[in-house]
């Protein structure tokens, strides 16, 4: 807080402020006028920049503000004599002001600690054995990049030999990541094992770590609700404390028949405790301390309006492949002649998606020898991929399609089924398996506990749907779901008046997303996907979101108790200003005092969880 202080503009005002109105308290029993002076010179430092906004607010933007109070309220008390009232009021006023944008840039020096961990350049291996350094974000896909022990990774890649990774700045866990041969190591974690090389598969623009500080920017620009109505209210609150402050004023003067003096600084003690400085700093610094605190958790959460719904989901759909489940397939059983399993992994080769990879890697001895390579691919979205004659999927993109093999019933039950079909005709299929996330079921129990409805919503065929909903227990779950299938359950749902959260990583999940009350994304999934989505888990590992979702409901519960604490204060201060009883001094120490309390309420959200801690606990 210190260096903070040092460095910033603010902050260096505010100790020359403090350093002028001890001087001037130490001066009064010695010189009345320099004790003045040093108040006057505390009060120019004190309530520069506040007096700064107050000007731009009103005259440029045409938006009244506290600040105007403030400053107002400390010339009024200079203006009876009172200055070192006004001087003290500006200090807390101020010391106020640089805590809360102190917690701002704790909570924004998310971006710049996560930026960190990305080098500046990269040494890349050329075809003649030279190693040369270059930019990292001058890297192509496709180099290959020398990533020594103890060293950052600077770019998304594929690592050639088995490594060991350190992933923690991705999502808060210190424990090593074994990278098998072909597996991708993301830019900003650790080679903690010996030597490898990587081939970049990634742009520096494009990776999870690049993807990550553009959502943390974009969240700390998108306010919550509250956020939004306070900031709605300030301009018309500040105006009416302008218009009643005058009329107490002279009623106390013409009706009381207080004296002037009297009856001015009780106006300037209401004008005081009457600003609603408190309530206006009750939801951003904890909302801004939750976002933070869920990014160094490996969570992304695009804005406080979405970090404030989550606590309120009602029913929670979830995918199934990358989500529940592993989504590391491997194929069981197939039966397909050579050239129509040629075309199937070329076909496959054009798709992101987990199955699509499984097929390519389970054949890549095989040559496209026989296959057109200049016939156009094309996505049957949400259901598969079609080239020419020969179709590949799930199985209900061939319910008119003839089966004179039975491929069909041959298809091991309670497995991933992808049929293949040749003009009109099934002329193949792969079986694959999967396996379920141990976290995944333990964070399912976690949202039932809290009275959440977990559904899965799959593409996949019955059987499978219903082995993993068995193994995860969820509280119901639907097969064969088209991407359109997933919208419609969404916005039934939701015409229930449910607040509905929607767990997806594919191109076929983004509409579902999109359209849910609260979106959730999985960071290895597609970027469409994460683009629609309001939360990104980094990882895919749902315990992570039930993680978020307790402090979500922790950080409603700071706003509410920061709201009721402001307003009660306020209100309490009015009161006891209306008999008489509250002095300037108090009421401002009293009032600057809850604002400061209030902010540091909200600071409390920016404490990481503590590892030795069961996953979906929040720290108090």
């Amino acid at each position: 807080m210190l260096s903070y202080l040092k460095e910033n503009r603010n902050g260096q005002f505010l100790m020359v402020g403090i350093a002028m109105t001890v001087l001037g308290f130490v001066l009064i029993p010695i010189h009345d006028i320099s004790s003045s002076l040093a108040f006057y010179i505390a009060i120019f430092f004190l309530g520069f920049f506040a007096a700064k906004h107050a000007v731009v607010d009103t005259f440029l933007k045409k938006a009244l503000n506290v600040d105007l109070l403030m400053i107002l309220a400390a010339l009024g008390a200079v203006a009876i004599n009172y200055e070192s009232e006004g001087a003290v009021l500006l200090l807390i006023f101020a010391g106020a002001e640089v805590l809360e944008d102190y917690a701002t840039n704790k909570s924004t020096s998310a971006i710049s600690e996560l930026m960190s961990h990305i080098p500046e350049t990269a040494h890349v291996l050329k075809a003649n054995g030279e190693v040369i350094e270059v930019q990292t974000n001058a890297l192509q896909i496709g180099d290959m990049v020398v990533v020594s022990k103890g060293e950052h990774v600077p770019i998304d890649g594929y690592v050639d030999r088995k490594s060991k990774v350190n992933e923690a700045a991705l999502t808060g866990e210190s424990v090593p990541v074994e990278k098998q041969v072909g597996e991708e190591a993301f830019a900003g974690t650790i080679n903690e094992g010996n030597v490898f090389y990587l081939t970049v598969n990634k742009l520096s623009s494009d990776t999870i770590f690049s993807n990550i500080v553009r959502m943390v920017e974009e969240a700390q620009t998108r306010p919550s609700s509250i956020s939004k109505f306070i900031d709605r209210i300030e301009s018309t609150y500040v105006l009416g404390v302008l218009i009643t402050v005058p009329l107490f004023i002279i009623i106390l003067y013409s009706v009381v028949h207080l004296s002037f003096q009297e009856a001015f600084y009780r106006g300037m003690v209401l004008l005081t405790v009457a600003s609603p400085c408190a309530l206006v700093a009750s939801a951003t610094p904890a909302t801004l301390s939750a976002i933070s605190n869920g990014a160094k958790n490996g969570v992304l959460v695009k804005g406080g309006a979405a970090m404030e719904a989550l606590s309120s989901m009602a029913v929670l759909y979830t995918d199934k492949t990358g989500t529940l489940t592993f989504g590391e397939f491997q194929v069981v059983e197939y039966e397909a002649d050579e050239y129509i399993l040629k075309e199937v992994v070329y076909m496959e080769q054009q798709s992101s998606h987990p199955i699509a990879d499984t097929i390519v890697s389970s054949f890549k001895e095989l040559t496209f020898d026989t296959v057109d390579l200049t016939e156009a691919v094309e996505e049957v979205p949400g259901s598969g991929l079609k080239k020419g004659n020969i179709t590949v999927g799930k199985p209900s993109l061939f319910n008119e399609y003839k089966d004179p093999y039975l491929y069909r019933k041959k298809a091991k039950e309670g497995y991933t089924t992808v049929l293949i079909g040749r003009d009109q005709t099934i002329v193949g299929y792969l079986s694959l398996a999967d396996q379920v996330r141990e976290e995944a079921a333990d964070a399912v129990a976690g949202f039932q506990k809290q009275g959440i409805s977990v559904i899965l919503l799959t593409g996949d065929n019955e059987l499978v749907a219903k082995k993993v909903a068995e193994e995860v227990q969820v509280d119901s779950f639907e097969a064969n779901c088209l991407p359109e299938d997933k919208i419609n359950v969404v916005l039934k749902k939701q015409a229930e008046g449910k607040v509905v959260g929607m767990i997806g990583d594919g191109i076929n999940d983004a509409p579902a997303l999109a359209n849910a009350d609260i979106g959730i994304g999985m960071g290895s999934g597609s970027s469409v996907a994460m683009e629609s989505s309001d939360v990104v888990i980094v990882k895919n590992d749902l315990s992570k979101l039930l993680y978020s979702f307790n402090l979500s409901q922790k950080l409603n519960t700071i706003i509410l108790q920061n709201v009721i604490f402001s307003i009660a204060v306020i209100v309490a201060l009015i009161i006891f200003n209306l008999f008489g009883l509250l002095g300037l001094p108090l009421g401002v120490v009293f009032h600057e005092g809850s604002t400061i309390l209030v902010i540091l309420n909200g600071l409390r959200l920016l404490r990481q969880e503590k590892r030795d801690k069961p996953e979906g606990t929040v720290t108090q």
